[in-house]
């Protein structure tokens, strides 16, 4: 038996056995990396751990820590409060809001997390306020952060466009953006089916002795301190392209040291088991990449000779490793796969672009991906475990589907 085949086999069991025992699944994750990395394969534990996701644990640190202290001193409630005002109080307007918010910041150049760590929380808050389902308004955010993405001026864009023009190759710029944004939108209705119908009772939420009042509309000086740290955080990571991880630390450090009071009560909110779980699943999912399973699933689909069959399994293995890992590494290892079927004529160039593209980023929805751990840190804790059930069946419920109609709409149709 092969080290690649055991590495996918690995993988299984820790499924299995965090579904079985209850256990965190990154405790297993890393075991595992240990045991197959060091102890099997020989490797140095440094080399082994090279895969940790640090920027990915940075960042949701720093997010939830940001907007734990946001939630503390209620100048979330206060942005949710002015929101629904905007909305002219239509409660049901503000999660396509929060799309078109999120499609905005990405398309023009934010990072997909940095807008998803922007928005997401606010829209989360809003959703537990008014008696939907925080994942509905964490899966609006993300779809909108995908569907932005690949615009002309978005970070995907330019790397799709780049790196097929090092290959002699060309994209209509428009076609990859309106597409994307189609697939996503379309993603987002089903997530309206699916969780934005449902409503449930909400009850008076309880007085807290130190909290500031939850909907009021002045400002006091720490709210409007850490709304500017917001609104800091949105020009840092958009026009100064500042990391979103460190500067939203800088901010919450910041302003931990200026309110202490609040920053002791917004520790808590930090999703420890929610960082270990993804930062484990990706430290595993990094040393079976560093095994060559991506390269080998590429030599294998290069070996298929009906260039539609060959279209498909290139977005499936886009969309399922993408939901696991870095959407724009994915990016970057499978245009050159394609580049062959795509120069030989028999498939156009824009349709399996799109096509790749929109199955490599609607599964960032995935709780092992930023923007969908993002969503399940954000989540209330007594909403939590509910919060990443649901995800990871919508995640797996999109691996299977998304790729096969993303390559049915843009390439055979």
């Amino acid at each position: 038996m092969n080290t690649e085949l055991i590495g996918v086999l690995v993988l299984a069991v820790v499924f299995v056995l965090a579904s079985l025992t209850g256990l965190n699944m990154g405790v297993l994750a890393l075991t595992a990396t240990f045991l197959l990395g060091v102890v099997w394969l020989g490797h140095p534990a440094k080399e082994v751990l090279a895969g940790f996701p640090a920027e990915m644990f940075v960042v949701l640190v720093a997010v939830t820590f940001l907007f734990g202290m946001a939630r503390a001193n209620g100048t979330v409630d206060w942005m949710v409060h002015s929101a629904v005002r905007a909305a002219g109080n239509r409660v049901e307007v503000v999660p396509w809001v929060l799309f078109l918010l999120a499609t905005l910041l990405c398309a023009t150049g934010a990072a997909s997390p940095a807008a998803v760590a922007i928005v997401a929380p606010i829209g989360i808050t809003f959703a537990v306020r008014h008696g939907m389902s925080p994942l509905y308004a964490g899966l609006m955010a993300v779809n909108g952060a995908a569907a932005g993405s690949f615009a002309p001026t978005g970070i995907l864009g330019g790397i799709v466009h780049s790196s097929l023009a090092a290959n002699d190759l060309h994209v209509d710029g428009a076609a990859l953006f309106g597409g994307t944004f189609a697939i996503n939108l379309a993603a987002a209705f089903v997530t309206w089916l699916v969780f934005g119908r449902r409503r449930r009772a909400v009850a008076a939420p309880a007085k807290d002795a130190d909290a500031p009042a939850a909907t009021s509309p002045v400002l006091n000086a720490e709210q409007g301190a850490t709304l500017l740290a917001m609104v800091l955080l949105v020009l840092g990571t958009t026009v100064l392209s500042l990391d979103t991880g460190l500067f939203a630390l800088t901010l919450a450090a910041a302003l931990a040291t200026a309110f202490r009071a609040t920053a002791q009560r917004a520790a808590k909110e930090i999703a420890w088991p929610v960082v270990l779980l993804v930062c484990g699943i990706v430290t595993y999912i990094a040393l079976l990449q560093k095994l060559g399973v991506v390269d080998s699933l590429g030599e294998t689909i290069a070996a298929v000779g009906a260039p539609l069959m060959a279209a498909l399994l290139i977005c499936y293995v886009g969309g399922v490793v993408s939901a696991f890992a870095s959407t724009t590494g994915i990016l970057g290892a499978l245009m050159p796969l394609a580049t062959p079927f795509l120069a030989s004529g028999s498939i156009t160039t824009t349709g399996l672009v799109v096509a790749l593209a929109s199955a490599s980023t609607i599964v960032d929805a995935s709780p092992f991906s930023t923007n969908g751990a993002l969503v399940v840190a954000n989540a209330p804790e007594p909403l939590r475990s509910d919060t990443y059930r649901n995800l990871l069946r919508w995640g797996a419920g999109v691996c299977a589907i998304a790729p096969g109609a993303a390559w049915l709409a843009f390439v055979v149709i």
